[in-house]
């Protein structure tokens, strides 16, 4: 066991996507006097996040950790997105194809992503250190430019700089006293009627040979349904058969989702709102493809929410604005990556995609600031360079949370809703019109593509 050093330069605490990520950014920057931490024994073997796109992989592609990634997910050169019954809109990749390396989704579980990661930290000699959790920050009583961080066990590191990349409810955010909340006030996953809940579940299929196996998203009635094909990778991580195909199922509710969910009730919520070809209505599919077992399932909550700022000196006014920008400034350094800067609904995959282009972007400005304040205390014009990181990743974020609210909020529409009392349509109707209609220009295409890629907002 690799004890845990009194002091290092960059503390990262959590091992999840982002803060394996940004180790690895920080290494490729040449900053190797780095300590990660994370609260738990060991890492998940289930996740919610599932697909990355191609800015993520380019990303990536700088820390030398696509290909594998590539090598074990499945590329999606085609988005569909379906009613129940028929096809809404196709949205090729190929459009892509001159701005990336990678013009495909793929799908890869994050427990691959993270296995990837570790796998290359390792290979350079890093050590991750658990379970350690951390309790309290303060300044450093001999030199403010250094946080002493205490964990649950007593012991405790002192560090220049850290990272939080410590999930949603993240401790790091916290102790620092920075807010965490939604940029727009109300979150529309939280308004009556809407998707609250969402359910994330790994099944096995009776006579999964009879069985699509493309990735769909379903705009059902008033609610979202996926359907994606894992990767073989997984069945060694679940103990299950080389031969047998895992699905994942992504299901909303505006009701009480019960926890971990069971073949039952999976199999309601696809009778309701997923592909006809898994439904349990014989007289609607025939095949008998119905849910057989689950292999893992949770739910979460869809909500959005944003820290007031992603770095900021502990103990220090964040407002206070020095006349001279060559005045001394006190307190450690504080940046977050990944959920713990930022969450937002799972609508369009970008969740993990956007933590971990966080992490790969941090290691350049902290390599730089660090350079800048080797022979001398940092200075309010030095920290500029952490600030213009932070600031660049809130906007990154705000502008997907908006993304992301606006595709929620086309689930909204129900088949049972009537456009006008005296018109016999309804308001569900009319929007897989909008978007059959809508998504048939091949610019309409391109520019979803886009969206959804990441690429405009690496």
């Amino acid at each position: 066991m690799t004890t845990l050093p009194d002091t290092t330069t960059v503390l990262i605490v959590g091992a999840g996507p982002a803060g394996l990520a940004s180790a690895l950014s920080l290494i490729k920057q040449g900053v190797t006097d780095l300590t990660i931490v994370d609260a738990v024994a060991q890492g998940d073997n289930a996740s919610r996040a599932l697909v990355v796109h191609a800015a993520t992989l380019e990303a990536l592609d700088t820390i030398d950790c696509a290909q594998e990634l590539i090598d074990g997910g499945i590329k999606n050169r085609v988005f569909r997105l379906w009613s129940q019954t028929s096809s809404l809109a196709e949205i090729n990749f190929d459009t892509l194809k001159g701005y990336t390396k990678f013009p495909f989704a793929l799908s890869a579980p994050q427990s691959l992503t993270e296995r990837i990661l570790n796998k290359k930290l390792k290979g350079l000699g890093v050590h991750i250190h658990r379970p350690l959790k951390v309790v309290g920050m303060r300044r450093h009583a001999q030199d403010s430019a250094y946080t002493d961080v205490t964990f649950e066990n007593g012991s405790v590191i002192r560090a220049k700089y850290i990272i939080g990349a410590d999930g949603a409810r993240s401790v790091v955010r916290t102790n620092a006293g920075i807010g965490f909340a939604d940029p727009d006030g109300t979150d529309i996953a939280t308004l009556e009627g809407k998707v609250s809940q969402l359910c994330t579940a790994d099944v096995i299929l009776n006579n999964e040979e009879r069985v699509n196996k493309e990735l769909r998203v379903i705009a059902s009635s008033g609610s979202i349904f996926i359907y994606v094909p894992l990767p073989k990778t997984v069945n060694e991580q679940y103990g299950r058969p080389s031969d047998q195909t895992i699905f994942r199922l992504v299901t909303g509710s505006a009701q009480e989702i019960p926890h971990a969910p069971g073949v039952e009730w999976l199999q309601k919520m696809a009778d309701k709102d997923g592909p006809i070809f898994i439904s349990s209505d014989p007289t609607v599919n025939p095949n008998g493809t119905t849910i057989k077992d689950v292999v893992w399932s949770s739910r979460f909550r869809t909500h959005s929410a944003i820290a007031d700022r992603a770095f900021i000196r502990l103990d220090s006014d964040p407002n206070a604005n020095p006349s001279d920008p060559k005045a001394p400034v006190e307190g450690g350094a504080i940046l977050l990556v990944g959920d713990a800067a930022h969450i937002h609904s799972p609508a369009g995959g970008q969740g993990m995609n956007l933590g971990i282009r966080d992490a790969v972007s941090i290691g350049k400005p902290i390599a730089e600031h660090i350079k800048a304040t080797q022979s001398s205390p940092a200075t309010v014009d030095d920290d500029k360079i952490l600030l213009h990181f932070a600031q660049e990743r809130h906007n990154r974020a705000a502008d997907v949370i908006h993304f992301t609210k606006s595709l929620l909020g086309m689930l909204g529409p129900k088949y049972s809703e009537k456009l006008f009392w005296w018109l016999p349509i309804s308001r569900a109707t009319v929007r897989d019109w909008a978007i059959w209609i809508g998504t048939k220009p091949r610019f309409v295409q391109s520019r979803i593509a886009w969206n959804l890629s990441g690429l405009g907002r690496p």
